[in-house]
C-alpha cells in the first residue's frame, strides 16, 4: 500500500533516502514527502525545492556533501507552498529561482499559506523557529530559462498550471 502525504496525524519519523537517479542527479526523499532534487554540475550544484525549514534543509546539505564538495549555487522553487520553500535560506545560494507567477503567489498569499501548512503538516516544520521569514525569489522568469553549472545545462520550464499556477519543471539535457 502506498504511503500517504503528511498531515496533522502523520507525526512519526520517516526513513530518509538519498539516491542517485541519473549521472550526478540525486533524489532526497522522506517516504514520499518532503522531496528535494540535487543536480551536480562542473562548478556547482542546484537544489530543486528547498524543504520547509532551514533545519530540514541542513539535512539535504549534509547529504550533498557526501557526493560533492561543489557549492550549492542555486535553489529552484518548483512552485509556492511553504513546505517546499521556507528552508531556502540555509543553502546560502547565489540565486533563488522561481517563475514570475510563483513570485506573484508569494506576494498574494505567502504568509497565509505558511500559516495554513504549518498547522496542517507539523512533521514537515521541524525547528520552525529557524525560518527567517518568507522566501523571496531573486531570479524569476516566464516561459523558459536555462541555468548553467559549468557545461551542464539545467532547463527550467513553466508548462502551465498543474499543482499551482506557477509550477515549473527542470530538464537536464545530458542526463542519463
Amino acid at each position: 500500500m502506498a504511503k500517504g502525504f503528511a498531515s496533522t496525524t502523520d507525526l512519526g519519523e520517516k526513513k530518509v533516502t538519498f539516491s542517485e537517479i541519473g549521472t550526478d542527479l540525486y533524489a532526497f526523499t522522506a517516504e514520499g514527502d518532503p522531496n528535494t532534487a540535487v543536480i551536480v554540475g562542473d562548478d556547482g550544484c542546484l537544489v530543486f525545492d528547498a524543504q520547509a525549514t532551514p533545519a530540514m534543509a541542513n539535512k539535504v546539505i549534509e547529504r550533498v556533501k557526501t557526493v560533492t564538495d561543489k557549492p550549492i549555487k542555486y535553489v529552484v522553487l518548483s512552485h509556492y507552498h511553504a513546505v517546499r520553500v521556507l528552508g531556502a535560506s540555509a543553502y546560502h545560494a547565489q540565486g533563488i529561482v522561481a517563475s514570475q507567477e510563483t513570485y506573484r503567489l508569494i506576494h498574494e498569499r505567502g504568509q497565509q499559506d505558511w500559516d495554513s501548512e504549518y498547522g496542517r503538516f507539523p512533521r514537515l516544520f521541524q525547528d520552525a523557529a529557524s525560518i527567517p521569514g518568507l522566501t523571496w525569489p531573486t531570479l524569476t522568469f516566464e516561459g523558459e530559462m536555462s541555468i548553467y553549472l559549468g557545461k551542464r545545462e539545467v532547463r527550467l520550464m513553466q508548462l502551465g498550471a498543474g499543482h499551482t499556477s506557477g509550477d515549473i519543471v527542470a530538464w537536464v539535457p545530458d542526463a542519463r
